[in-house]
């Protein structure tokens, strides 16, 4: 290989890594503040990850070692948090329940605008409710298997369980039958939510319910515990790792679903993958902002973005910023009014789309997807 050959291919890889570079960064101020704001969001995450880590590791037998360790840093955590209760005149950050609600905020801030931006864009929002009231039905099972049984598993993983087998349950109804797309939607909606307020009446009649249902209909800060806080960061990296393997592919199907079959694509495999990744972000954030809410989250953030955003890849990072702005305005709006956390994280949501409305310079949210 001559030197000008190797000079050429050096030149051609410098040009592709500056190319990755300009499609993070942007080209403009406005795109690399954007990014800016991505990695902070990022950072801010790690944090949270490694408090739940913490919570997690500070319970590990003796001969783990780290529990001490841990336990060490976890109180530096909350003593840091009782110095900012101090200078706020708070009383709850000092509690490590709030951290693990702030962390599940963070986390569900995330991924539930990552994956609502594909969902909006394929107009399939309703998919979002529709696998809350599954989870409902999963929460309602859980209930009466523990109550029954005396289990002392989480509620959260039943939930999970059951809206992944809804989702592939709606996958299938969506594949094989003739009616309109949103019949489909519609009857499992209905359906699952009735399963599993039959459930719950049923399960009442002969056995304890220690869990106030209301708690998973409308939010509670209360019923985020170390399971499930460590759950949603489990499901929260797989989710994010997913989308950034699969990214191309599912914004080839996104855009232009026809085009991507007779490219060879496995469409039907791509669908099931984003779905199944709904339903597991719809249980994390279903601690949080209860099943009646919990779609506000894949909905609201994407529909203020693409309201200002240019471009998909500018979508996909406004929603990320969008939703938590959404997130830290409602904690704390919820915190210091003792308010439900799942209405406040939306209402502020919905005054972020309004006022996005005001600043768009356009009527359509018709973005390129270059």
């Amino acid at each position: 290989m001559s030197l000008d050959t190797r000079s050429d291919e050096n030149t051609a890889s410098g040009d592709r890594v500056v190319g990755r570079l300009e499609w993070f960064l942007g080209n403009s101020g406005r795109e690399r503040l954007e990014f800016a704001g991505i990695v902070a969001t990022g950072v801010l995450a790690a944090a949270m990850i490694g408090f739940i880590v913490l919570d997690w590791l500070r319970f590990a037998p003796d001969w783990a070692i780290v529990g001490p360790y841990a336990e060490w840093v976890f109180n530096q955590f909350l003593i840091a948090g009782a110095w900012m209760d101090v200078y706020l005149g708070t009383n709850v950050f000092r509690h490590p329940i709030t951290w693990r609600a702030i962390a599940t905020g963070v986390l569900i801030g995330i991924v539930a605008p990552l994956v609502g931006t594909y969902l909006v864009h394929r107009q399939m929002a309703l998919i979002g409710e529709t696998l809350a009231h599954t989870a409902f039905a999963g929460v309602a099972v859980g209930l009466l298997f523990v109550a029954v049984t005396g289990w002392s598993g989480s509620l959260l993983f039943v939930a999970l369980v059951v809206s992944a087998l809804g989702a592939l349950g709606l996958q299938w109804l969506t594949e094989r039958t003739n009616t309109y797309g949103d019949v489909p939607i519609a009857i499992v909606l209905s359906g699952s939510f009735a399963v599993g307020t039959l459930l719950i009446s049923w399960g009442r009649d002969f056995a304890a319910m220690a869990i106030n249902i209301e708690h998973f209909l409308f939010g509670s800060l209360a019923i985020v515990t170390v399971e499930g806080a460590r759950m949603v960061a489990v499901l929260s990296v797989a989710v994010v790792a997913v989308v950034a393997v699969t990214y191309k592919q599912l914004l080839f199907i996104t855009f232009d679903e026809q085009a991507a079959r007779v490219a060879r694509l496995n469409v039907d495999r791509y669908n099931t993958l984003l779905i199944v990744m709904t339903a597991v972000v719809v249980v994390g954030a279903m601690q949080i902002l209860g099943v009646i809410l919990v779609a506000a989250m894949l909905v609201i953030p994407v529909a203020a973005a693409s309201q200002v955003a240019h471009s998909f890849r500018e979508t996909l990072f406004l929603s990320i910023l969008i939703g938590q702005l959404s997130i830290h305005g409602g904690l704390a709006f919820s915190i210091s009014q003792s308010l439900p956390p799942g209405g406040s994280i939306v209402v502020v949501a919905i005054v972020i789309y309004l006022f996005s409305i005001l600043l768009s310079d356009r009527s359509g949210t018709s973005i390129s997807i270059h």
